[in-house]
């Protein structure tokens, strides 16, 4: 979701509330402890150079249980942000803590912001061997011929 995206949902919206993917509330108190913009500079595991640069809020849950962020105060906060680091219409990752500090793309569900869970990848599968495609084969045309049964003592 691109920063734009978000500032049109809050345009329009009462409450600010996030979700992880299996519904988990984040806590009504948290706090946008940090918007930034990260860049990323690395070379993949083919080679090739590579540069990824997105917009950062980190959700902190604190202990001040009567704090409630608000639409326009989280505006302001983006405004603020695009004005003094020069921030672009990137998309957003969102750091919230879990176990450790997790890493979360963003989608909207209609009614509030819901953290999808990032995941790691090849971005050179073609270097690296990684088949692009799963093998299909028919169970019925493998070679059981030398598998154990049950009762065979072989495992």
């Amino acid at each position: 979701m691109k920063l734009s995206e978000i500032k049109d949902i809050l345009k329009n919206s009462e409450s600010v509330d996030f979700q992880l993917e299996d519904g988990m509330k984040v806590p009504e108190h948290f706090h946008v402890t940090e918007v930034g913009v990260v860049t990323k500079n690395f070379i993949d595991c083919g080679g090739t150079v590579r540069k990824e640069k997105v917009a950062n809020f980190q959700l902190w849950d604190a202990n001040d249980f009567d704090h409630r962020l608000k639409p326009q105060k989280l505006l302001n906060i983006i405004a603020l942000s695009e004005k003094t680091l020069g921030m672009e219409d990137l998309e957003v990752e969102v750091e919230y803590q879990g176990d450790t500090i997790g890493k979360y793309d963003l989608s909207h569900d209609g009614k509030g912001f819901v953290l999808l869970p990032k995941r790691t990848n090849c971005l050179a599968p073609d270097k690296c061997g990684v088949p692009t495609e799963k093998f299909k084969i028919n169970l019925n045309q493998l070679n059981t011929s030398n598998t154990c049964t049950p009762g065979s003592g072989c495992c």
